[in-house]
């Protein structure tokens, strides 16, 4: 059982972070957000992904003012990431954001946090506070020799500092590093000298392999720990990917359920049927179900048999065939080329009895 560090919580639109608060999982567009129709598409097929918190990049004025448009026509809160210009901050407040993400030193000087603030302030809207390694300032590069968690986490503070002093606690804080080692130390460094909720990411991690990997390790190991409170996975691929892993994450530790569940075995020489070709195909099929099912694709009669019976669906292949399970019986006995429709029949059957059951116990 893993203990969540004790945070402050505070409200991003219709989500609470941080205290005992569900671990939420965030993305970023890709668009221009300047192309509303675009960024509308995207951050529809992220809400089907389970995403549950969406950051749009505000470079430009005409990005601010789109922000209102697409507020309207989507149902997760909205983030406004802004650097440098402070009018683009109180511009994405006026369109209605649910949160900035901001460093409050890089936006000018301290009467322009002050208007930020009174603004966020004013809607009960929640700042991030984002430290990167590869953006840290140039006085603690030098102070510390490079990037560091030490310089991370001072960073972190000077920027908690500006808040703090202009009365505004309603902050998150996020410590990013592409070395994952680098992060969980700044991480855990800050753990024990502030209450505020984190955001946990290894950013610029990478494409989906090495990404998904590093990703991994850095919120694994934080997360284990009680640490984190929201989550982004920073892959090179669709958005929909870094929500994806993102989830399998937390799933992975116990600390979100529902969606899909699918385990494989890896393959050896007792496996009568094309398993690794066979897995790749059974999860193609079901990549964008988000109802809670327990699937399984095994591939002999060592331990086949036994994992399948643990799922909701599964298949236990065998010479040429392949044996169905569903909730630990077997239901049927199909060709080997005949798996992944088997399959898919018996898990839209499985979810439309559940349905109904579901329905019926509401009616009584």
């Amino acid at each position: 059982m893993i203990t969540r560090r004790k945070t402050r919580q505070i409200r991003l639109g219709t989500l609470t972070v941080g205290g005992d608060a569900p671990i939420t999982v965030q993305s970023m567009t890709k668009t221009d957000t300047r192309d509303v129709a675009a960024t509308l598409l995207e951050i529809w097929s992220l809400e089907a992904a389970g995403c549950d918190i969406v950051r749009c990049a505000v470079p430009v004025r005409e990005a601010a003012e789109k922000l209102g448009e697409i507020k309207r026509q989507i149902r997760i809160p909205l983030v406004a990431d802004i650097h440098f210009n402070y009018k683009l901050a109180l511009l994405a407040l006026e369109h209605g954001v649910d949160g900035l993400r901001l460093n409050p030193g890089n936006i000018g000087g301290k009467q322009f946090v002050m208007e930020v603030v009174s603004a966020a302030k004013d809607r009960q809207v929640p700042i991030r506070i984002g430290v990167n390694a590869g953006s840290l300032e140039k006085d603690l590069l030098a102070k510390h020799d490079g990037p560091s968690p030490e310089g991370m986490v001072e960073s972190a503070l000077r920027h908690i500092r500006i808040l703090e002093d202009c009365g505004y606690p309603e902050l998150k804080v996020s410590l990013k590093a592409s070395d994952p080692r680098m992060m969980i130390e700044a991480y855990r460094m800050l753990a024990d000298q502030v209450d505020y909720p984190f955001h946990l990411g290894v950013t610029e991690a990478g494409t989906p392999g090495v990404g998904t990997i590093k990703s991994a390790v850095g919120l694994g190991a934080l997360l284990s720990e009680g640490i984190g409170d929201t989550i982004r996975v920073s892959l090179s691929a669709d958005p929909t990917e870094e929500v994806r892993v993102g989830i399998d994450i937390l799933k992975s530790l116990g600390l979100r359920t529902g969606g899909l569940t699918f385990v494989s075995c890896p393959s050896c020489g007792r496996a009568d049927v094309d398993l690794v070709k066979l897995a790749k195909q059974v999860e193609d099929e079901f990549r964008g179900l988000n109802e809670e099912i327990h699937i399984a694709v095994m591939g002999c009669e060592v331990n086949g048999p036994g994992e399948a019976r643990a799922a909701d669906i599964g298949v236990a292949g065998g010479r040429g065939i392949g044996l169905i399970f569903k909730n630990g019986e077997v239901i049927r006995k199909v060709p080997e080329g005949e798996i992944v429709q088997a399959m898919r029949e018996e898990v839209d059957r499985y979810l439309a009895e559940r349905r109904a059951a579901q329905a019926g116990t509401v009616e009584r």
